[in-house]
């Protein structure tokens, strides 16, 4: 598994030696039916980037290869000292690249054995604010549909998301059924992306424009007299107070950079079965969680909460889903609130831990941690992520892990392991035992296929080997993948993630299960909906909510941040690259980050773009400038593309540059950072050589 869709691999090792000589999509896995994407193949089989085989600790200044033993000892005596001052005195960095046991686990080291507030994983920045969306709407976190909905669905609306790039399995079956007779694929994103390019119609809007235009289709339903005004009545609260607050659609139109009739053929779509997709245009902002709040109204208010339509959120990592039910970072195992009292107690009973040693709130997210780095946090354990090149404002990043001790488990040379004070060398996909949850909520068992090298152990152990010599007998006996899931699943008995009904016999038998599965032959499909197939008439709908109903969103539009000016009157935006995985370690090539940018802009900026770099190997047409905002400059590679509207530049994020230029503004509910829009300006590589030697000699 790759990606959040979850699809199953079939993986061979050679008959001599490690590594994998065969992968494929796996025809008996009943999530992808045999499908695969080449990306997720070609980086299975074989990967790029430098492979950790040995335990690694600074010394003198340098990494050099050491013992495991010495390893361990350094890393449990950084962090020991640091929990001397106190649980906060360290912070834990996990990752949706784990497994659900990993995940559990050092959740259970960083919440019940460290006791720190400073703990949270990098699915917070991708995912954080349609979580928050969720819970505010339906008192529960992840998306109502399934992919069984996808081909019931007759229209598709993609916002801010590009799934032909990031999920092309899924991606295929959201195709083929818009494909279908009276049925129809909406994008709408600033880019003519690679699912624009195919899609039905195309709404171009203005970047950071999503909560206007959202907010314009609704009041544009309401005018029109579209409301699902029995669904409404029935099943939800806070509507007339939303609609009463509903702006002019034209006036809101004009914001989002649309037309009124782009406005009306998302209201008209909104009339059949919808599924609305979005991914990280709409979550990674200041106005994440009101934008994604704004996506989901659209569905109450139409009466798109059955199967066949519903908001449908599109995870990245392979387990940020369970990441987000497993780990302990934002709620409990289950999503179980973290500040109820009864939870706190149940959680603590299970860990044999004093309550007290919980911390009061969950902490303040990825960019709030590094804030806290020598202040109250002096050590550090990163562990399946790279804050160096994924995080915003990354220079900074950079300078805070410098003055921390930082113990780095991976199974890649990151650029994170260059600042690490030890690196534990950590296994991967394919050399694992345990599951990982897709997007969809489904479970599926993770083997190995290959046995790892000498020098290398699983994220499970290592999270094991360092709290037998932190907090002894946190964990009854060595962590083992099984009696970790075992634990984990009756832990979720009664919450609104039950997995007790899972275990690894009911996995091996069924492949994948989907939660709430809370006895051994239930897996749920479509959420909070039942019907009587009797009566096609009798619809419910039952929401884990005080008043047992979905709830309106009211968020509004906070300012971007850091609009465009004189100075830097370009907007810079990120986005996934087909062929590249998450920050790139393992399929990055070593060159310059690609910039796109439209016609127009190239050429206002030609004169500049005809002075390629002296000290860098240009191809025949290739050109360079220097993308260059408040925080840092990054010399760039300079493609034409029609794609991309003016004024904008694009960039993948997959490069560790490119983080030197995002700034570090958060969506005050979900703490998830405004990668999507910062103001930068293009300049010269010459231009930029003068301007350094005219400053230092100011």
């Amino acid at each position: 598994m790759r990606c959040a869709v979850g699809c199953g691999h079939v993986q061979q090792a050679p008959e001599r030696g490690y590594g994998l000589e065969t992968v494929r999509g796996d025809a008996a896995h009943p999530v992808n039916q045999g499908l695969a994407c080449q990306r997720g193949v070609s980086e299975t089989a074989d990967p790029g980037g430098e492979w950790l085989t040995r335990p690694l600790e600074r010394k003198d200044g340098e990494l050099v290869p050491t013992t495991w033993e010495s390893a361990l000892q350094r890393a449990a005596g950084g962090l020991g000292s640091a929990l001397e001052s106190g649980g906060d005195s360290v912070a834990v960095l996990g990752s949706g690249q784990q497994t659900n046991e990993a995940a559990y686990a050092l959740g259970k080291l960083a919440r019940g054995g460290f006791g720190t507030r400073y703990y949270d994983a990098n699915t917070t920045l991708c995912m954080a604010s349609a979580v928050t969306a969720y819970y505010d709407a339906f008192g529960s976190d992840a998306p109502p549909p399934t992919y069984d909905d996808i081909p019931e669905a007759e229209s598709h609306v993609v916002w801010g998301a590009n799934p032909a790039a990031a999920h092309p399995v899924m991606f295929r079956w959201i195709r083929q059924s818009a494909d279908e007779d009276d049925s129809e694929l909406i994008v709408v994103d600033p880019v003519h992306s690679e699912t624009a390019e195919v899609a039905d119609h195309h709404v171009p809007l203005e970047p950071g424009g999503d909560l206007a235009l959202a907010r314009a289709v609704l009041a544009r339903v309401v005018e029109t007299d579209r409301v699902d005004e029995a669904f409404v009545a029935e099943a939800t609260v806070g509507f007339e107070e939303l609609r009463a607050e509903l702006p002019d659609a034209a006036e809101a139109a004009e914001m989002a950079g649309v037309s009124m009739d782009d406005v009306d053929r998302l209201a008209d779509a909104l009339e059949d079965r919808t599924l609305c997709y979005w991914g990280m245009g709409i979550n990674q902002s200041v106005n994440g969680t009101a934008a994604a709040g704004a996506l989901i109204d659209l569905c109450l208010a139409t009466g798109n909460l059955r199967p066949g339509s519903g908001p449908f959120s599109l995870t990245g990592q392979a387990n940020s889903m369970g990441t987000r039910v497993c780990s302990s970072k934002g709620s409990w195992p289950g999503h179980r609130p973290f500040t109820d009292p009864d939870h706190r107690r149940e959680v603590a009973e299970t860990w044999d831990v004093p309550v007290s040693r919980f911390p009061d709130d969950p902490g303040p997210g990825p960019v709030g941690i590094v804030d806290a780095i020598g202040d109250d946090v002096d050590a550090v354990y990163a562990v399946a992520t790279n804050p160096v090149a994924g995080m915003p404002d990354a220079t900074r990043v950079r300078e805070k892990l410098e003055d921390s001790f930082l113990v780095v488990q991976d199974a890649f040379r990151s650029e994170t392991v260059e600042y690490a004070d030890v690196v534990l060398p950590a296994a991967t996909w394919g050399e694992s035992e345990g599951t990982t949850t897709n997007m969809e909520r489904t479970i599926s068992r993770v083997r190995a296929a290959t046995d790892t090298p000498g020098g290398v152990r699983t994220d499970l152990t290592l999270i094991g080997q360092l709290a037998d010599r932190l907090v002894p007998d946190l964990f009854d006996d060595r962590p083992e993948p099984e009696s970790v899931f075992d634990e984990f699943a009756a832990l979720t008995a009664g919450t609104p993630a039950d997995c007790s009904g899972i275990s690894y016999d009911r996995l091996e038998a069924e492949r994948a299960v989907r939660w709430p599965a809370p006895e051994p032959d239930v897996s749920a499909g479509y959420r909070y909906y039942e019907s009587d197939e009797s009566d096609a008439a009798d619809d419910s709908w039952s929401f884990p909510t005080q008043s047992g109903r979905a709830r309106f969103s009211t968020g509004e539009a906070r300012p971007l941040p850091e609009p465009t000016d004189e100075s830097y009157p370009f907007t810079l935006t990120t986005a996934r690259r087909p062929d590249a995985y998450n920050t790139g370690v393992r399929t990055r090539e070593d060159e310059p980050p690609t910039a796109r940018v439209s016609p127009a802009t190239a050429a206002a900026f030609a004169e500049e773009l005809e002075a390629p770099a002296d000290d860098l190997e240009d191809g025949d047409d290739e050109q360079f400038a220097r993308v260059v905002s408040r925080r840092a400059s990054v010399t760039v590679s300079v493609e034409t593309d029609e794609a991309i509207p003016d004024g904008v530049v694009w960039l993948p994020i997959h490069h560790p540059d490119v983080n030197d230029l995002t700034l570090p503004d958060v969506d005050p509910r979900s703490n998830e950072p405004n990668f999507k829009q910062c103001a930068v300006r293009l300049e010269s590589l010459r231009e930029r050589d003068v301007r350094s030697v005219a400053e230092a000699s100011a």
